[in-house]
């Protein structure tokens, strides 16, 4: 794959405790273990930050798979929650559900335009097969 655009991203300090910033300066974050996991909390995570990108981009693939497809997808909102846990091997893993809603249209097209998106978007595509995703549909 040749690359498009190539973000850059650099953390500091303690990892889940320290800083993280981008090369060309948009985004500066503070970092903390969250309180589920034993930290301080108040601060982000690395967990947020991927649900983040992960609900931006499948939002921007499902507008594209609607255009595609001729499935409005004007009223939309995507949810991301990603969970981390131990695996059995004594790492950690993390399982994401993505909540896809969609208003004005049938289930089936909803069902239909997700499941569409969920095959073009590069989080979607870089998780497959290691990361557990299920895609909660709703219309409204």
């Amino acid at each position: 794959m040749e690359p498009i655009y190539t973000a850059v991203a650099t953390s500091l300090g303690d990892g889940r405790n320290g800083s993280a910033a981008t090369s060309d300066g948009s985004l500066q974050v503070e970092l903390t273990v969250p309180v589920e996991m034993g930290g301080p909390g108040g601060a982000t995570n690395p967990e947020q930050l991927f649900a983040l990108g992960y609900a931006a981009c499948f939002h921007s693939a499902l507008k594209g798979q609607g255009k595609a497809l001729r499935i409005p997808v004007e009223d939309s909102a995507v949810t991301a929650e990603v969970g981390i846990g131990k695996l059995e091997n004594g790492g950690f893993g993390l399982a994401v559900t993505l909540r896809i809603e969609l208003g004005g249209v049938s289930i089936e097209d909803a069902r239909k335009v997700a499941e569409a998106a969920h095959q073009v978007c590069p989080y979607s595509n870089a998780t497959r097969g290691n990361v557990e995703v299920k895609l909660d549909v709703e219309v409204g």
